[in-house]
């Protein structure tokens, strides 16, 4: 059985988004890329899991947690958990 693939929300001209995705190829760890500003649907989840803000990135893993802006010591501590526990 495929595990689902991480999605991370976000936008093209976001540093902090470009970031999150330099520390996902850095791990080499597969992810979903949904870009917010093309996506109105997914604008609109990023906007009711963040309490109305428009926050990026947003990612959500396969067991539901969701990391918002994390810092890069955070989100590589998340996938580092997650890879083990697919292992």
């Amino acid at each position: 059985m495929e595990t689902q693939p991480i999605k991370v929300y976000g936008t093209s001209w976001c540093g902090d988004c470009r970031r999150a995705k330099a520390v996902f190829a850095g791990l080499q760890v597969p992810y979903r890329w949904i870009d917010i500003d093309q996506n109105p649907q997914a604008a609109a989840f990023v906007k009711q899991v963040n309490r109305s803000l428009r926050r990026v990135p947003t990612i959500i893993f396969p067991d539901g947690t969701i990391l918002v802006e994390p810092e890069s010591d955070t989100l590589c501590a998340k996938l580092d958990k997650f890879q083990t526990q697919r292992d």
